[in-house]
């Protein structure tokens, strides 16, 4: 339905509520409109009293200023449409009942239609207009490759209990491991690897069994975790462990220290009695 408007003594009548009845709220008069209603104010004038042909001219400027810029709108437009293509998006559709989906993926290629470009993303067309967003690859990258949450842990020789590192991910999208190495870093960048027997992984939990930790020296470490995805992804400086407390000797150690100070006794005693 085209727009319509009253006619009064040569002179188009647009009122605020005809152009609410007719136009959708906040929509703008396009230059088929623009022409439309010259026309009709060109077929309804008085024949007894024409509009200025003057008039008429400034219209008619103003019309082809309107299509000129609609044109160039619309050029701008394609042409930033083609830059898309290889890029990742993120699309926003609202169907007919009101429901807002999104669709996100990369852009294969880019077509025109009547005058409006349609950006091609799994197979699928879609607006232009539709899209809201247009992602970084580095900003992808870090989204999806794994990740160590940043955090402080502790562990006690006098009360050993199992640490738990919080927040692991082993990534997502084709950028995900599907295991990781553990290794502790001292003040002086002396390395201890953690063998695997002694780490689980559930729920983007690591856990540290406590036996991995017994003969470690107290000190400040840096956890580095190294992952095995396709950009061998390594985290280091996330998370700090402190170790406290001195290292607890077990039975067979006390039991070796004895007889090493019952065999020097004796010796001394034999040496007296010569």
């Amino acid at each position: 339905m085209g727009l319509e408007a009253n006619v009064v003594d040569g002179e188009v009548q647009i009122s605020e509520s005809s152009q609410k009845t007719e136009r959708k709220t906040g929509s703008d008069l396009g230059k088929d409109d623009f022409l439309m209603l010259l026309v009709t104010q060109m077929q309804y004038q008085d024949p007894l009293n024409p509009a200025d042909n003057t008039q008429y001219v400034s219209q008619l400027a103003q019309f082809s200023e309107l299509e000129q810029m609609t044109n160039l709108n619309s050029t701008a437009s394609n042409t930033s449409a083609y830059t898309l293509v290889g890029k990742e998006v993120l699309i926003q559709q609202t169907s007919s009942i009101g429901e807002v989906q999104e669709v996100q993926g990369t852009v294969q290629y880019v077509t025109i239609k009547n005058g409006d470009a349609y950006v091609a993303v799994d197979g699928e067309e879609y607006a232009y207009d539709d899209i809201v967003q247009v992602l970084d690859s580095a900003y992808l990258l870090a989204q999806y490759i794994p990740s160590v949450a940043k955090q402080s842990l502790e562990f006690h020789h006098q009360d050993p209990q199992d640490v738990k590192v919080q927040g692991v991910s082993l990534g997502s999208n084709g950028y995900g491991a599907s295991s990781f190495a553990v290794v502790l870093m001292d003040a002086a960048n002396q390395s201890t690897a953690i063998d695997s027997k002694y780490l689980s992984y559930k729920d983007n939990v690591v856990t540290i069994d406590k036996e991995a930790l017994k003969d470690i020296k107290a000190g400040t470490y840096t956890v580095a975790f190294v992952f095995d995805d396709a950009n061998s992804t390594i985290d280091y400086g996330n998370v700090m462990l402190e170790i406290k407390g001195i290292i607890e000797q077990t039975k067979d150690e006390n039991s070796s220290e004895e007889n090493d100070s019952v065999e020097d006794t004796e010796t001394d005693t034999d040496t007296e009695t010569v």
